[in-house]
């Protein structure tokens, strides 16, 4: 394990795999190096690209300088493009979206980035409770009851609320608690749960916007309208995919879209 210091001194920790243009991977909610999708897919991009996959602040092995603020994650972001050379494409998922768009139009030196099923759900009707959610999320956090905080989240995003009784009685879930406090960062990256038109509107690179085929409807609506609001951006499918995108799937489509000039 490498670390980086960001801005406020936080020590953020990373891996780097590969060799080749530099790929930074952003994970979504609740997920780091060691636990979440990103390790293999790095696995599959190295062949042709640098790839470096980070624990965002608060997670796995990275620090946590409080307070928080959005602006806080970029300095992250940033920090890992200029270990990685000064440049970087940029691969994020579900909330990890969020916060590569403000990175981008703050003017973080992202060369391309592509983006999946972002969680705007406010887009498509799913976001009026982003507010009550924000401030239960604060209340569970702030009493120490992570997990109450973890399974709260889990039920916001659609999971019935039997499978999240079942998954606590798991040995993972205290995996799931020692990051429970940073759904609140990912609360505050989304701000009200619709597309950041103002951020997106400043995005000049070029960009994918991914979703999957067999992924609810709300989260499908979400990505069409980030694409939209990106003036750069464009929009595709991968069938038969979920939230839960298939690296062997995902990792061609990211090689060809890094690779491409145009």
């Amino acid at each position: 394990m490498a670390t980086v210091s960001s801005a406020d001194g936080t020590a953020i920790a990373y891996e780097r795999a590969g060799s080749g243009p530099a790929v930074v991977l952003v994970d979504g909610a609740m997920c780091y190096r060691s636990s979440g999708p990103m390790r293999p897919l790095a696995a599959l991009l190295k062949e042709h690209f640098t790839v470096y996959a980070y624990d965002r602040r608060g997670r796995g092995e990275s620090g946590d300088t409080k307070p928080f603020a959005v602006a806080r994650e970029i300095e992250d972001l940033r920090a890992l493009i200029a270990e990685a050379g000064g440049a970087a494409h940029v691969y994020a998922i579900s909330s990890g979206v969020a916060l590569t768009m403000a990175a981008a139009a703050a003017g973080a030196p992202i060369t391309r980035m592509a983006l999946y099923e972002p969680p705007f759900l406010a887009e498509t009707g799913g976001g009026a409770g982003m507010k009550e959610y924000r401030g239960r999320l604060h209340e569970l956090l702030d009493a120490g009851r992570n997990g109450d905080a973890v399974a709260l989240f889990m039920t916001y995003v659609g999971m019935p609320p039997e499978t999240v009784d079942g998954m606590r009685t798991q040995p993972f879930w205290p995996v799931f608690e020692a990051v429970a406090p940073t759904l609140a960062y990912d609360a505050e990256v989304l701000g009200d749960g619709a597309v950041p038109r103002d951020w997106a509107a400043k995005v000049a690179v070029p960009t994918l916007l991914l979703d999957g085929g067999a992924s609810p409807d709300s989260l499908r609506g979400a990505a069409k309208a980030a694409a939209d609001a990106i003036p750069a951006a464009r929009y595709a499918t991968l069938e038969e995919q979920t939230h839960d995108v298939a690296p062997g799937v995902l990792a061609p489509v990211l090689a060809e879209f890094f690779s491409s000039r145009t």
